[in-house]
């Protein structure tokens, strides 16, 4: 008995050595603090990661252009995507399971102060040249699509530092994007001293939160990690996740 309980328990534990599942997950590349892609950090990476891991998963991170990551989901080949809502996956006709809300971003139209302009509803946008993120026009609903498709000097970039530089260089009157990307992209900037981006800013909140999760082949798997999102939850290393990269 006692033999028979040693092999099982053997079998077990090579099992969890050497027959680790790989998940393979692809998250936006110019994403800072949220994804942090030459590290394979930031807040996103790091919450699909904790969650996951503590199950004996290997996580293999794609980065890929904003827009792009739909279409290789769709392709196969990729297990989970991030920065999913319901209208992204409406959007891009994307089949699987969908997790529960794991992050919100806070979206902000921003403008330089010195312009004074006079944004207080969505469709005041139309004023003025706009450059936000790759997949705002699906990802932030009907209204902002029916702004952004009407809108002759609308565009938007996979490269969210470039949005930062455009404001500064005086090439967009608008950009719109997360609070804490902007924040993280206007520093870096600053530091590498490539452009003046001291002018002061105005931000207007016309989006609110934009909430996100992740989009599952596996029904199971994103079972787990609602659970595992729960557990981090309740310990307290989610929030510690959001204080490593905002404080």
């Amino acid at each position: 008995m006692i033999k028979a309980c040693f092999w099982v328990t053997l079998l077990f534990l090579s099992s969890s050595v050497y027959g680790a599942k790989k998940i393979t997950v692809v998250f936006g590349e110019v994403l800072a603090p949220w994804v942090l892609a030459d590290t394979n950090q930031g807040i996103v990476v790091d919450i699909f990661t904790e969650a996951m891991t503590p199950l004996g998963y290997e996580i293999e991170p794609v980065y890929m252009p904003y827009a792009r990551r739909s279409a290789a989901f769709l392709e196969g080949g990729i297990d989970v995507v991030s920065d999913m809502n319901l209208n992204t996956i409406k959007g891009h006709h994307l089949t699987g399971y969908f997790s529960d809300v794991a992050y919100s971003y806070e979206n902000f139209a921003f403008s330089l102060q010195k312009n004074q302009f006079d944004i207080s509803q969505l469709n005041d946008l139309k004023n003025y040249s706009v450059l936000s993120w790759q997949d705002a026009s699906i990802h932030l609903g009907k209204a902002y699509a029916e702004m952004a498709n009407n809108h002759p000097r609308y565009s938007e970039t996979f490269d969210q530092s470039i949005q930062v530089k455009m404001l500064f260089l005086e090439r967009y009157q608008v950009i719109q994007m997360d609070a804490s990307i902007f924040a993280y992209y206007r520093a870096q900037i600053s530091s590498a001293g490539e452009i003046d981006v001291s002018q002061k800013v105005d931000r207007f909140a016309l989006f609110g939160q934009s909430p996100n999760g992740f989009m599952f082949k596996s029904e199971a798997l994103r079972d787990q990690f609602n659970q595992q999102l729960k557990w981090l939850k309740s310990t307290g290393r989610y929030q510690k996740i959001f204080e490593r990269y905002l404080n």
